[in-house]
């Protein structure tokens, strides 16, 4: 069983389907250029209609080109999405198979664990369920940056919980951040 979510971002849409296709972080695909160790976003790839793919736990996140309507491009991507699962054909190869993100490093400070610990804890399910991914790149001279994925990515609403969500949550929690930054 496939069923499809809506997202913020109205150029994607989170196809849910009914097993585990990456049990830990997320992939990113904002264009076909680093599919190598991933057949399935490869293969989506190859659907006109497709400009980005995004892969978490157990959803794929289609964003589409503009000139598609959803009615259209529905059914393919579940009838797509049912087919290359049912033939058991890898989703991820290589790097990916043993892909670990946000790994807590040894050497972080106190503040860069508590950052990572929220982000984990309150941030990243809450962007999940919105069919993108937020993942830490940096906290340097009060300003934490984080990249944004997914349909999160060129969202018109991400900058909205960027700055007044994450923001908001992460000054409140940890007051050694002052701003929050995309990039």
């Amino acid at each position: 069983m496939i069923y499809t979510e809506i997202t913020p971002n109205p150029a994607s849409l989170k196809f849910i389907v009914g097993r585990m296709l990456l049990p830990k972080g997320s992939a990113d695909f904002p264009d076909e250029s680093a599919t190598e160790d991933a057949p399935l976003a490869a293969k989506l790839f190859n659907f006109k209609f497709v400009e980005g793919v995004f892969i978490s736990k157990n959803f794929v996140t289609i964003t589409k080109k503009d000139n598609f309507q959803w009615e259209e491009i529905i059914p393919v991507v579940k009838d797509y999405l049912k087919a290359y699962l049912a033939s058991d054909q890898p989703v991820f190869t290589g790097k990916y198979q043993e892909q670990q993100q946000e790994v807590q490093q040894d050497d972080d400070d106190e503040v860069t664990k508590k950052i990572k610990s929220l982000l984990e804890s309150h941030v990243r399910p809450a962007i999940a369920q919105d069919g993108g991914d937020i993942i830490y790149d940096s906290f340097e001279d009060g300003v934490l940056r984080l990249r944004l994925q997914g349909s999160c990515s060129g969202c018109p609403s991400s900058v909205v919980t960027l700055k007044q969500g994450i923001e908001g949550l992460m000054t409140h929690m940890v007051p050694e951040v002052k701003a929050v930054e995309a990039v």
